[in-house]
């Protein structure tokens, strides 16, 4: 699919993977909402970008059906979704405090799985109403994570949420494929977002030890690349592509 002049919707675009991917299609030509919390930078991003800011918390699903259709309505169509959005929780299946707290697991779901495939089926629906081009009416980009095959000691709830957004892809593929509409997630390694941003080099150096090469973490303009290779590559499709310098999680 050729990114100039198509309509894109980024899910968590005010920090991170999302702003980048944001800034590249933006970059690419591509009329760009940008999706993320009311206390987010998401107005500041979106006025850098040229793109459009519409406040909304993931978890809130109604809201997000509404604020989804409020974007695409404004930007006249709907042809790329990216979702960045999501979380995580430290703590294991059983420690000395007891089982892992249900309600925690439940609201790491509910970000991570539940948002995600909120905003899939919303934006599949979109998409649906295109006039086709070469076939093709829309792509779907979601983010998993390489937690999702080697999650970590304390990891169950990321985890699961994770290797669930992996398992959608060929099925969601499948689901979506008469329509001309394709499914992707991305797996990340450690990358300088969030908590990671800014450390120092040898702290970073010592948490990408395991990689191949290169052995530093990656730069969200990495993650970005790839998903615009997604959108203008239409025989990618129903894969949870991995990018992580070829690093395995150890246990801990």
């Amino acid at each position: 699919m050729e990114i100039e002049g198509k309509k894109a919707v980024i899910v968590g675009g005010a920090s991170g993977f999302g702003r980048a991917t944001a800034a590249a299609l933006a970059k690419r030509g591509a009329a760009v909402a940008v999706l993320d919390r009311p206390q987010s930078k998401g107005q500041e991003v979106a006025d850098e970008l040229g793109a459009t800011f519409y406040p909304v918390d993931v978890m809130d699903f109604a809201g997000t059906e509404q604020v989804l259709a409020q974007a695409v309505d404004a930007l006249g169509g709907l042809h790329v979704a990216v979702t960045t959005a999501g979380g995580g929780s430290a703590m294991r299946t059983l420690s000395k405090n007891g089982p892992h707290d249900l309600d925690v697991f439940r609201q790491v779901q509910d970000l991570n799985t539940v948002g995600t495939f909120n905003i899939s089926r919303l934006a599949a629906e979109h998409m649906s109403k295109n006039e086709p081009e070469d076939d093709e009416r829309g792509v779907i980009i979601n983010t998993s994570s390489i937690a999702a095959f080697e999650g970590q000691i304390g990891q169950v709830a990321y985890t699961a949420s994770k290797a669930a957004i992996a398992g959608m892809c060929l099925t969601m593929a499948r689901d979506l494929g008469s329509l001309g509409i394709r499914v992707l997630a991305i797996a990340p390694s450690l990358f300088a977002t969030g908590l990671t941003e800014g450390i120092p080099d040898e702290f970073a150096a010592q948490l990408t030890k395991d990689a191949a090469f290169p052995k530093r973490l990656g730069r969200p303009e990495e993650y970005a690349k790839l998903a615009v290779a997604i959108v203008e590559n239409a025989m990618l499709n129903g894969q949870c592509i991995r990018l992580d310098a070829g690093q395995r999680f150890a246990p801990k």
